[in-house]
């Protein structure tokens, strides 16, 4: 029986692109006669008009911000002194001057020499009184100056940002007649354009509707692939988890009992021969094998799963991992713990591990860094891992991809957090893990 696939809308909409051009090419002629006008038009008032007005809100804005950093100077809780502001005013006069100057040549025409004057007075004042606050606050007069914020700059800060405020309204009451003169260039082309219009409009509608319909499809099926993915990838992690607890546990318990066992009839047998025999000799170094067997399967069970998570907890458990890595890899490893501790739920607490141990195998196999540094932090909401290298970096669309990283990503989202990739000032890698609070945190007893 033969197969049926979904057909391709390349057909359909190449179509309906190539009516909609047709009839856009048979009237562009026109169109560009009619809107010459109208271009100049929107050059000469409605964008050089539109341009002051966002030069206009940059400098309502630059006062904002004053205004804000004016009522955060007059909190008593503020634990800066107010000459400690003194940087951020500079910036904020430079960029006020820049703004004024441009607004000034854009909005020139459509003002009165009254208002000009009047709102570069009032910003030169304001800047005076500023500085001389500053001058107070240098002195160690902060009562002063504060005093002086409350009655003197605020006021003018107001009164400037209404200044602002009108200009605003009167550009936008110029953008609207304008808009009236544009409207009714409009209304004359409109009345020849219905009926082109209308064809144009309905082989859009079209095109568009059979465009809609097939995304639907394709992007259902694509959701579908995805989520199926997204749980594949859960229940292997999960899985895999699973295998590794009763790998690890087996390990610990068959073999170590039976290791155990053996050295301990070891012990007892080499007790019964006599001192200095050969026989006992050889006992022993049996001994001494089975017992660097038993460490080098506790080191691999506690590799696999480590008990630790279990018994004492995420925080105990990277105090031992860490320089366990450093002993093996031979990285040098800065740990940093920050905030209040707070207990984990034991899954969480396996894939914030896991999360650290896939990124320190990164930074040691691909990285080429020879140290690294992993901070842990406690916050009041959330938890957060960072592990940062000065290495060559991820390489966007290759080494950005793999499974291990996919792998990170997939755990963090089973766990409720989010996982980012950044890149430090000095260079490298910087792998983020933020998990909130509420979602990780262990309530049993």
């Amino acid at each position: 029986m033969p197969t049926t696939s979904q057909r391709s809308p390349t057909t359909g909409l190449l179509l309906g692109l190539i009516i909609t051009l047709a009839a856009v090419v048979a009237y562009s002629f026109y169109i560009t006669v009619q809107l010459s006008g109208l271009r100049k038009l929107q050059s000469e008032m409605v964008d050089r008009n539109r341009r002051d007005s966002l030069e206009l809100l940059r400098v309502q804005n630059d006062l904002n911000s004053v205004g804000l950093a004016m009522r955060d100077m007059l909190d008593a809780s503020e634990p800066y002194p107010l000459t400690s502001w003194s940087a951020q005013f500079e910036r904020i006069q430079e960029d006020l001057d820049v703004a004024m100057r441009l607004e000034e040549q854009l909005g020139g025409a459509n003002r009165t020499q009254e208002q000009r004057d009047y709102l570069s007075h009032s910003v030169a004042q304001f800047w005076d009184a500023v500085h001389r606050m500053f001058r107070l606050a240098a002195d160690g007069k902060d009562a002063e100056a504060r005093e002086q914020i409350r009655l003197t700059l605020q006021a003018r800060q107001e009164s400037l940002s209404t200044a602002v405020s009108r200009l605003l309204v009167q550009n936008n009451e110029g953008e609207e007649q304008a808009a009236g003169r544009i409207a009714n260039i409009y209304n004359g082309v409109q009345r020849q354009l219905y009926l082109f219009l209308g064809a144009t409009l309905i082989a859009i509608v079209l095109t568009s509707l059979y465009l809609i319909r097939t995304n639907r499809i394709i992007f259902a099926r694509l959701a579908a692939l995805s989520e199926q993915r997204s749980d594949l990838a859960q229940k292997l992690i999960s899985t895999q988890e699973s295998t590794l607890r009763h790998i690890s546990r087996e390990l610990h318990d068959e073999f170590g009992q039976v290791l155990t066992a053996i050295g301990s009839l070891l012990g007892r047998a080499g007790n019964h021969l006599p001192e200095g025999s050969k026989v006992r000799e050889e006992v022993q170094e049996v001994r001494e094998i089975a017992q660097s067997t038993l460490d080098n399967i506790r080191s691999l069970s506690q590799a696999l799963h480590p008990v630790l998570l279990e018994e004492a907890g995420l925080v105990s458990t990277l105090d031992w991992y860490i320089p366990t890595v450093e002993r093996q890899t031979g990285l040098v490893l800065h740990y940093q713990k920050s905030g209040t501790v707070f207990p984990l739920e034991g899954g969480a607490s396996v894939h914030v591990y896991r999360v650290l141990q896939e990124a320190l195998n990164n930074v040691s196999r691909h990285s080429g860094a020879k140290e690294a540094w992993v901070r842990l932090n406690f916050s009041e909401d959330a938890l957060e891992l960072e592990v940062e290298d000065h290495g060559k970096g991820i390489v966007a669309g290759k080494n950005g991809r793999g499974i291990g990283l996919v792998a990170m990503r997939e755990r963090a989202e089973i766990i409720g957090g989010t996982l980012e990739l950044l890149q430090p000032a000095n260079g490298g890698t910087t792998v983020r893990l933020r998990i909130e609070r509420q979602k990780v945190e262990s309530h049993g007893s």
